[in-house]
């Protein structure tokens, strides 16, 4: 029963929670047990889901045909470029916010549209530090490319979340089914921290950001062994 009880979805959670009770011969009138047991197994399946759902966002191609994914990507450049009008689809300005050529399309290989939708989620509800990080990105001597960087911290994001590491941050943030908005937080976190442990570190060159990428993937991760971690920008 119990085995059972982490893979029910949602709609048979309440039946889970009674079978458990009566295997175990918890009466039913214990309801702190029953509150609890019933928002532990929302919270184990809906990782499980989660992940599902961030996983298929990955895998949904950045398609320059659909309109959706174009006006995120305009969307995107105005949050960040509000002063500067963006002259064509096809543009050099596209570096000016870190991509790596004149069509960021191509930089969207590996995490999809979950890396743009990422982008602009922090771009979106944290405007000011969205800017204010685009503006130190551009440091003469410290500087690296801001969207190819908060690309690979969506990878780093996604990693985290697939292989397990991001349980007990959602179990301690969220009480019930943790949702997109819950893993789109944790990038926000992850994009303002690594910002932050970039310039701390003052690497000799970009040339290193993979070495440096790695220690910040580690120190991240050994915050999250903390059993009452949690990770967010949010007070």
């Amino acid at each position: 029963v119990l085995r059972n009880a982490v893979h029910v979805e949602e709609a048979e959670v309440e039946k889970c929670v009674r079978d458990v009770m009566k295997e175990k011969k918890i009466e039913l009138k214990d309801t702190g047990f029953k509150a609890n047991l019933h928002i532990s197994l929302l919270q184990i399946s809906g990782y499980k889901k989660l992940y599902l759902n961030v996983e298929n966002l990955r895998k949904v191609p950045y398609d320059s045909e659909n309109e959706e994914h174009e006006e995120q990507l305009i969307e995107l450049w105005n949050l960040l470029m509000p002063h500067e009008n963006l002259k064509a689809r096809i543009s050099k300005q596209w570096c000016d916010i870190g991509f790596q050529g004149d069509d960021p399309k191509t930089d969207f290989r590996g995490m999809g549209l979950l890396g743009l939708v990422n982008l602009v989620y922090f771009s979106k509800h944290y405007t000011n530090e969205a800017r204010q990080i685009l503006s130190r990105s551009n440091h003469p001597k410290l500087g690296y490319s801001y969207a190819i960087v908060g690309i690979n911290l969506t990878e780093m994001a996604y990693s985290l979340l697939k292989n397990g590491a991001l349980k007990a941050h959602l179990y301690n943030m969220v009480s019930g089914l943790p949702h997109m908005e819950h893993f789109h937080q944790f990038y926000c976190y992850l994009v303002y921290e690594f910002d932050k442990f970039w310039f701390e570190e003052e690497p000799e060159s970009i040339m290193h950001f993979n070495q440096y990428r790695e220690k910040f993937h580690e120190k991240i991760k050994g915050l999250l062994l903390d059993y009452s971690v949690v990770l967010t920008l949010q007070d």
